[in-house]
């Protein structure tokens, strides 16, 4: 089977378009890599991950399209728009896993304060 019929194949058995498919191969990607590899998604690597597997998969796109010149730029412009797709979302979350991480998991602070607030007087 073919790299473009298994892409047929998981777009017809999940009924999702390619767009959604990247972006969850994307982040399932991502987070398979930070956990095999016991790392944060706030490290670069799983990052990295996921972009060598969407220019792998662009290249492999690339290569079915044929010899026809128009087949060629419409291949090159989709996967543009696939890599974009596909790196949005591991971008935002390396980006808020490492510089805001508090947006995951909430304030420590807050947690404190309002358990000295609950703790009675003593």
């Amino acid at each position: 089977m073919q790299w473009f019929e298994i892409k047929n194949w998981l777009e017809l058995v999940t009924g999702l378009d390619r767009d959604s498919l990247h972006i969850y191969a994307a982040v399932g990607v991502q987070l398979v890599v930070a956990l095999f590899t016991r790392r944060s998604v706030a490290s670069i690597w799983p990052w990295l991950a996921v972009i060598i597997v969407a220019f792998g998969n662009e290249y492999l796109d690339y290569q079915s399209a044929g010899d026809d010149p128009d087949a060629l730029v419409r291949a090159s412009e989709e996967a543009w728009r696939d890599i974009w797709n596909s790196m949005l979302l591991p971008t935002l979350l390396l980006l808020i896993a490492r510089f805001w991480p508090q947006w995951l998991v909430g304030k420590s602070e807050d947690k404190k304060s309002t358990a000295a607030a609950a703790a009675p007087d003593a």
